[in-house]
């Protein structure tokens, strides 16, 4: 596997260094489904776990629409795969289709990026519509990089358990 992933910086600036570990992460989640079938993508192999690298991939997609368009841009958009906020459901991917899943997680991630961009600061703030509670884009970002960084070690099982493929 080809690793292109950027290096976060050394001594960057608080705005670029949560950016650029975000992206490292996300490009972490992309790496490790790399050169894999259909098949493998939504193999389950770590019984009795329903986890999958295509059901993760769409989770994922769910978290980046939710904490980027619907909390900070006060989108009234959908969720995707879980339409009753259970974000367990977009880790089914049984019946999932490959190139849908990427492509709303790619569109999610181009949102997000796009709406980080044109935030004034990090102390910008949405509210989450179910709770009330606001919340800076600087604690979404960070908790976004806690999520990816979380499934990513998922994701490093769920590789070596479809062919043995290890490392970050």
């Amino acid at each position: 596997m080809d690793d292109e992933r950027i290096e976060p910086p050394l001594t960057g600036g608080e705005r670029e260094t949560l950016r650029v570990y975000l992206d490292w992460h996300r490009a972490t989640l992309a790496l490790k489904c790399a050169g894999l079938s259909d098949e493998d993508l939504r193999r389950r192999p770590m019984p009795p776990s329903a986890l999958s690298l295509l059901g993760l991939v769409r989770h994922m997609a769910e978290v980046e629409r939710s904490w980027f368009r619907r909390v900070i841009a006060d989108e009234d958009v959908p969720l995707v795969w879980s339409p009753d906020r259970d974000f367990q459901a977009a880790y089914d991917a049984t019946g999932a289709d490959r190139t849908e899943a990427f492509a709303a997680w790619e569109a999610e991630i181009a949102h997000a990026r796009r709406i980080e961009a044109a935030a004034p600061s990090l102390d910008v703030t949405g509210t989450d519509r179910r709770s009330g509670t606001a919340y800076s884009l600087r604690l979404v970002m960070l908790h976004v990089i806690q999520e990816y960084a979380r499934h990513n070690g998922h994701a490093d099982l769920l590789r070596e358990g479809i062919d043995g493929v290890v490392g970050v």
